[in-house]
């Protein structure tokens, strides 16, 4: 459709695996053109497991939408192609190390010089400059060495991985988009494009924010599982019921604690959770194991306190609400099948027709 925002925009996607392929899909989603530049073969998640017949599911579901083009990037033929691409592109999106691209006769300084309009935005683990600018990680070394992890990670004994990738795309994805719609918008004024500098790390002191609130104000951060957030609050936990499934609580406020206490029929004076925390939440783990999640669950959303059960994916797909809102109306074929595709932030407004490719 030519009436969405990005329309007319041409993406050069030099990206693999999930930072930049899930940034550019997006972009394709608003209506820009993206071209993915592949090695001959193909990129490692294209047969990634689990698989849709003969294609990485992950693939399909990040790539839908774009076009492929398959270049070893070590021979001349193909950097004059991948120049002559770049000379008219908006905007190229690449998360080699540092360095790699200069290498290959194809570094941001070049291909700007080439086209002062182009944006052309790196994304790494640690960025194009600092002692660690080369170093290899992945999203839970960026979560570890920016102290994110440490504020909930579970014990020794039973240490706990994060169930996303906040590194990844809070701190690849999410900024590569961000800051290329700005940088667009100053093209706009200006003329000229820019270079961005995306590093995963830098985005983890965001999601720290609280911790670094705490930083500031007391000279110490919070410790493992000690937070309001991350554990130390019986108003902010998950608590099995009497068949064992989880029931999160969020009831933070004292509207949605008194009424939760009062839905769950928690003995008056066991209800001030800052003189007892403890002995509070021991109290409210009682009464949810006294029912079943079934029993329960009607009795929370009539209370509208803050507390839900705990769904799994396959629930959460069956969710009448999600449903409603269209969220996986959206498909996208791998290998002559239609699966369900990538549930992306943006607005149904921006993404034209009926967002199946």
């Amino acid at each position: 459709m030519n009436d969405q925002p990005l329309s007319g925009l041409t993406v050069i996607d030099f990206s693999t695996l999930l930072p930049g392929p899930l940034a550019t899909l997006m972009l394709a989603e608003a209506g820009a053109t993206v071209i993915k530049i592949e090695r001959p073969g193909g990129e490692d998640m294209r047969f990634f497991p689990p698989r849709s017949g003969n294609v990485g599911t992950l693939y399909a579901m990040l790539n839908r939408g774009k076009q492929c083009l398959e270049l070893d990037l070590k021979s001349a033929e193909a950097r004059e192609k991948i120049l002559e691409l770049t000379d008219t592109a908006d905007i190229v999106v690449e998360q080699f190390r540092p360095g790699v691209m200069e290498r290959l006769g194809l570094g941001a300084e070049e291909l700007c010089a080439r086209n002062p309009r182009l944006i052309h935005c790196s994304i790494t683990g640690f960025g194009q400059s600092g002692p660690r600018a080369r170093d290899a990680g992945h999203d839970v070394n960026y979560m570890a060495l920016t102290g994110l992890l440490a504020l909930s990670c579970g014990t020794p004994e039973q240490p706990v991985l994060p169930p996303a990738q906040l590194a990844d795309i809070g701190g690849g994805s999410f900024p590569a988009v961000i800051n290329i719609l700005l940088a667009l918008l100053k093209r706009d004024r200006t003329g000229q494009g820019c270079r961005l500098d995306i590093a995963m790390c830098d985005a983890m002191f965001t999601f720290a924010l609280f911790a670094q609130a705490q930083l500031t104000a007391l000279g110490r951060a919070p410790a493992n599982g000690a937070d309001l957030l991350t554990g130390a609050s019986p108003r902010y936990r998950l608590y099995p019921a009497a068949d064992g499934h989880l029931i999160a609580v969020g009831a933070l406020e004292d509207k949605f604690w008194n009424l939760l206490c009062e839905a769950v029929e928690l003995p008056a004076a066991l209800r001030d959770d800052k003189a007892d925390p403890e002995g509070c939440a021991r109290a409210l783990a009682e009464r949810f194991a006294s029912r079943t999640i079934a029993e329960w669950a009607p009795l929370l959303a009539r209370a509208d306190c803050c507390a839900t059960p705990l769904a799994t994916l396959e629930d959460a797909f069956r969710d009448p609400h999600f449903l409603e809102r269209g969220l996986f109306d959206a498909t996208v074929e791998a290998d002559g099948s239609k699966i369900p595709a990538t549930v992306v932030p943006i607005d149904r407004a921006f993404r034209g027709g009926a967002q199946t490719t």
